[in-house]
């Protein structure tokens, strides 16, 4: 238990530190071009997810907050709960939802406080590939509602790999992508079923802006082509249900 505790801590750790040093996270708060036109993108997927309109809505592993608060004001859910086990990134998060029906809490995706179904919705940002026991936090989102979005890092791509491996800031936050079948996998494993996919998004979080916009310029094209999108786009969006 002290083992996995400690691998917990020093998961948590560089997160808390960004926070520390930048009062938000890296991607979210100051953030180049490249890392907004990402998000972007992302958000725009999600939104075409789910429809979360007078919904209870939790997002898990909700980092400093940002798009939990995003996706209340766009989305128009009836109350949203956002947890992470970065206690910093918590404190920005309760400043930044102002009086909005949100309620954040230091907790982790492995053990959430609330009942089965608790929750209409389960959202899972980019948390999954952060996890040592992503399964496990998988099969607690579909407990705690019985729908899940989820947003990861296309395992097939391969600059994205190579940025695990070489990239201080993917190395130092322990990035680990899935292909999208291993995740499809996971799903059916816990009990789940994928009613919808996409795969989105060509602009890396962290390039120089000129890259960008070049990238972006051609984003579109790339998304269209169905073997294509596969193996270059930048992100796996999917929607799964309990069976």
């Amino acid at each position: 238990m002290d083992k996995i505790k400690t691998v917990q801590q020093e998961a948590i750790a560089p997160f808390n530190a960004d926070v520390s040093r930048n009062r938000g996270y890296l991607y979210t708060t100051n953030a180049p071009l490249s890392s907004t036109y990402a998000n972007q993108r992302i958000t725009s997927a999600v939104l075409k997810e789910l429809d979360a309109h007078d919904k209870r809505v939790i997002d898990i592993g909700c980092g400093d907050g940002t798009f939990t608060v995003e996706l209340f004001d766009r989305a128009g859910a009836r109350s949203m709960v956002g947890i992470d086990p970065a206690q910093e990134a918590i404190e920005v998060a309760q400043a930044k939802k102002g009086q909005r029906q949100i309620e954040f809490l230091p907790n982790s995706a492995y053990d959430i406080p609330w009942k089965t179904d608790s929750f209409d919705i389960a959202c899972l940002r980019g948390v999954l590939h952060h996890l040592e026991r992503p399964i496990e936090a998988l099969k607690e989102a579909l407990r705690v509602a019985s729908i899940v979005v989820v947003v990861e890092p296309n395992g097939y791509n391969p600059g994205l790999k190579l940025l695990e491996k070489f990239s201080d800031y993917h190395v130092k936050h322990h990035e680990e992508s899935y292909p999208p079948p291993r995740l499809d996998r996971w799903v059916s494993q816990i009990g789940g079923v994928i009613i919808s996919r996409q795969w989105i998004g060509f602009v890396p979080f962290f390039c120089p802006d000129l890259i960008a916009h070049a990238l972006k310029a051609i984003e579109p094209v790339i998304e269209r082509l169905p073997i294509l999108n596969r193996l270059c786009c930048a992100q796996y969006v999917f929607t799964a249900h309990r069976k």
